[in-house]
């Protein structure tokens, strides 16, 4: 049984529920992230969590975090799907090679599972059929899935070479208290806080876009329940399991605010595949998890802590 969990990218926006999820469960949690890294992480909790800082890149910090460690979730990423392609090398370097490093430092050590937070939504790139499944062709159209691909294909080489057990877990698209309101992804929580500040939203293309959105507190639920799962699959598909487009998101947000949304339209991206929605039978059938949380209920509660949190003076 699993004692001290290690979370790679623990302070952010992910992380910080996870160590809260793990502290609730009894676990000792162990957080590894950035000296200068915004610790997320409600401040009653932070003196019950143990943390390292350092660089990912670092091989000797991330020993150090490694040691007497049992689980680790690896959930630092340094890129995202809008600007990966930007510099592929910075992409490969920050993110592929220096999980290589880690998979390195592992060997020798007690850990006995690495979890893996790959992208749902960009691994498949344009599907060949709908709901995709984890036996879909894999072909990104950005940098940033490319790495989270060749990060899974390094994760089972491990596996086979040095018998690290690891799990995949294909993330959707993400929201929920906590994230960013001003970012460069993330449409749910951007287009929220621009609703409410009354603001503007761009829309890349004409609006029929389709993502699978997925809230926060499922996706940490699907991260709880790979801890206990010692079955043969690898990869699991973690998502709501229904795709919205654009403008059936802005529905959802309109209601959720209480006002109409002014909309900008701009041409469409290149990186932007039209659809995407996950099959998510594999989880639900092996890992006893499915999400509970739909989107109107996962934006008011969002709605709720923005406005407890003053986030929209930010």
């Amino acid at each position: 049984m699993y004692k001290r969990c290690l979370i790679l990218g623990g302070k952010g926006f992910v992380g910080s529920h996870l160590v809260e999820a793990l502290l609730s469960s009894g676990f000792s949690v162990r957080v590894f992230d950035r000296a200068d890294a915004e610790t997320l992480i409600a401040p009653e909790r932070c003196s019950k969590v143990e943390f390292i800082e350092g660089d990912f890149a670092d091989p000797i910090s991330v020993a150090v975090a490694l040691k007497g460690c049992d689980i680790c979730f690896h959930l630092i990423s340094t890129s995202i799907p809008k600007t990966s392609n930007e510099s592929p090398a910075y992409d490969l370097q920050s993110n592929v090679l220096s999980t290589i490093n880690l998979l390195e430092q592992v060997r020798g050590t007690g850990l006995k599972k690495i979890v893996f937070l790959s992208s749902g939504g960009t691994v498949y790139g344009i599907p060949k059929y709908l709901p995709i499944d984890e036996l879909h062709p894999t072909d990104p159209l950005c940098s940033y899935g490319i790495s989270k691909l060749t990060i899974e294909k390094y994760l089972d080489l491990y596996r086979l070479l040095y018998g690290i057990d690891y799990v995949v877990l294909r993330i959707s698209n993400l929201y929920g208290e906590r994230q960013r309101l001003i970012a460069a992804q993330g449409a749910a929580a951007v287009f929220l806080g621009k609703a409410l500040k009354g603001e503007k939203v761009t829309i890349w293309g004409d609006g029929s876009v389709a993502r699978d959105y997925i809230y926060i507190a499922d996706v940490i639920d699907s991260l709880i329940a790979v801890m206990n799962y010692f079955g043969k699959e690898r990869i699991f598909n973690v998502g709501s399991g229904v795709a919205r487009t654009l403008l059936e998101l802005i529905e959802v947000i309109e209601s959720v605010a209480g006002r109409k949304v002014d909309l900008e339209f701009k041409p469409s991206r290149t990186f932007d595949v039209p659809v995407n929605s996950l099959d998510i039978r594999r989880a639900m059938g092996e890992l006893g998890w499915a999400p509970k949380v739909g989107m109107q209920e996962g934006l008011t509660r969002m709605k709720s802590w923005v406005e407890a949190h003053g986030k929209l003076r930010s």
